[in-house]
């Protein structure tokens, strides 16, 4: 007798190579156009879907999952953060929850340290003066940057992003610091050649770039707040490819206008697509549409973690990668 085919209904558009591959193991539902599903339109595929394929775009709340049907027993996230999904009720309800760790790591750290020359060079400006036709030629004393080689960095989050920008830094010829919420075992930070500070005000004073690089969690919301953001020195910068919400964007804004801040690069916001306005006048910051993990190479991998969490799930296993509170 052949297996009956696991119900999926997936929120947004994937790569074609990784929507074929769902639709020959499973009864999958795919999104027409690359929008967000509406509210109305989630709570609907998790009362008729076995398995919901979510991305960081879908809030899957509490009050969400209550309304979810009896079938929905895994929701396989599209993405490492599981921020928008309330991990503890979906335990409770009985509701599995995977990600896909690990595949976004060098992409992820690579637009970092873009983002870090991009700051540190003035790149955005130089940019800009080519759009819009103002160039006049070569001068001595124009558009004058820093250079990164001697530079200390200060990474705030060292897991497998964080760790990946210290080696990258460190080829470039930074000096790696970190904060972390657990010291590196002592091989690892040798080999990063990484210094630990278990205060993190500490660090971020000393520091001539701070590197975002650390989930968001109910402990990391505004870990960077106004307070620790006046503590940096006025001609360090700050670049953010983790979370918006890890860093108090109006006081960010107020600090890069006033000049005591030197410059920010962000590819991610604290309130998602709503920007400051006032953060896009500004010439010393450089903002990307949360590209930190966009190539067609990572974005296939996720989909293969995606598929590998649905199918062994579907064998009757634990998904490879599941999530549990314990671990956030």
């Amino acid at each position: 007798m052949t297996k009956k085919r696991l119900s999926v209904v997936v929120t947004r558009r994937l790569p074609d190579v990784v929507e074929t591959r769902l639709s020959e193991l499973f009864d999958v539902r795919l999104r027409e156009d690359d929008t967000p599903m509406t509210r109305t339109e989630l709570g609907e595929a998790m009362k008729t879907a076995d398995i919901l394929v979510p991305t960081v775009t879908d809030d899957i709340d509490a009050a969400l999952i209550g309304q979810a049907g009896d079938r929905l027993k895994l929701i396989a996230n599209y993405g490492a953060g599981v921020d928008h999904i309330d991990v503890a009720t979906a335990r409770q309800r009985g509701v599995l929850v995977s990600n896909t760790p690990g595949v976004l790591t060098d992409d992820t750290a690579d637009m970092t340290m873009a983002l870090i020359l991009a700051v540190t060079r003035r790149m955005g400006e130089g940019m800009a003066v080519m759009q819009k036709g103002e160039w006049n030629g070569w001068a001595p004393t124009a558009l004058l940057g820093g250079r990164i080689g001697g530079r200390r960095l200060g990474i705030l989050g060292m897991g497998r992003i964080g760790q990946a920008v210290a080696r990258r830094a460190h080829a470039f010829g930074m000096q790696v610091h970190y904060h972390n919420r657990k010291r590196l075992h002592e091989q690892t930070e040798a080999a990063l050649e990484a210094t630990y500070w278990e205060s993190l005000d500490q660090m971020v004073s000393r520091m001539d770039v701070i590197s975002i690089n650390c989930p968001h969690t109910p402990s990391t919301f505004h870990l960077m707040n106004a307070r620790r953001l006046k503590l940096m020195k006025p001609e360090a910068v700050i670049v953010n490819t983790s979370r918006g919400e890890v860093i108090d964007e109006n006081a960010l804004t107020r600090m890069l206008r006033a000049g005591e801040i030197k410059g920010a690069g962000l590819d991610v916001y604290e309130h998602g697509t709503h920007i400051n306005p006032r953060l896009r006048e500004l010439k010393n910051v450089v903002l990307l549409p949360h590209m930190g993990s966009a190539t067609l190479e990572g974005r296939i991998e996720m989909g293969e973690k995606v598929i590998i969490n649905i199918k062994t799930f579907d064998d009757g296993h634990r998904p490879p990668d599941q999530v549990v509170p314990s671990m956030l």
